[in-house]
């Protein structure tokens, strides 16, 4: 099999990927691409991902042998799992269950607890307004999943692509006011993903290169004027 080229940073966008190439042994090699340093403006990386954000794929063999080069984590994730067939199930009803739970991520639980994220940590001054909207709707967003795994393993039913992207957004929950205890079903589907190894080492890839502590160099290339120049 050929080898995956990952352009990766240690965020949970990029660990959603390495989980699910650990978990099914694909051969990879990972970029690093410091999105703290602004390595994400590089020409050579547009050229890859044109909304300058990692992750980023290319696959030498792509699945008609030719090369392909995928932005966007959630169409990496589809992309491997029909590529190894793994992780997405072929019947349709099943498929769309963990499809549906996959944009569920991709459309509310990144954005919403992103921000979270943002202006409990990252904002330069602290709007009350933003950090009770951003805490209080991770927490309605904990709870739907809540629910959801009530009656189930994980969230869609099998293991599935679903888990794997949903999983590096709630490993941070304290930063976004939230605690375990208070989503019961949560707490167990999380800590049955967190024992898994292949979780584990897709968690851990390049996590030593990722500081707690921004520099003004890194806010302002993230969060600054630096992102908004067209290129």
């Amino acid at each position: 099999m050929n080898v995956i080229e990952l352009y990766y940073w240690p965020t949970p966008n990029g660990q959603k990927i390495t989980i699910f190439l650990e978990e099914t042994g694909v051969p990879y090699t990972l970029h690093p691409v410091d999105i703290g340093n602004g390595d994400q403006f590089r020409p050579e990386f547009l050229r890859i991902s044109p909304n300058n954000k990692m992750p980023a794929l290319v696959d030498p063999a792509g699945l008609d042998g030719k090369p392909i080069a995928l932005f966007e984590s959630g169409a990496i994730l589809l992309y491997l799992a029909e590529k190894t067939g793994r992780f997405l199930p072929r019947d349709p009803f099943n498929r769309y269950q963990v499809i549906q739970w996959l944009m569920f991520q991709i459309s509310g639980v990144g954005p919403m607890l992103g921000q979270a994220h943002h202006f409990r940590g990252y904002a330069p001054e602290k709007i009350e307004y933003a950090i009770n909207r951003y805490t209080k709707e991770t927490g309605r967003l904990y709870s739907v999943m809540d629910t959801q795994l009530a009656a189930r393993d994980y969230i869609a039913g099998e293991y599935s692509i679903a888990d794997m992207a949903i999983y590096p957004w709630i490993v941070p929950y304290e930063r976004q006011g939230q605690a375990l205890e208070d989503y019961p079903h949560l707490k167990r589907w999380f800590e049955r993903l967190a024992v898994r190894p292949a979780v584990q080492r897709g968690m851990a890839q390049l996590k030593e290169l990722r500081t707690s502590a921004m520099t003004d160099k890194a806010r302002e290339t993230l969060f600054g004027n630096t992102q908004y120049q067209r290129r």
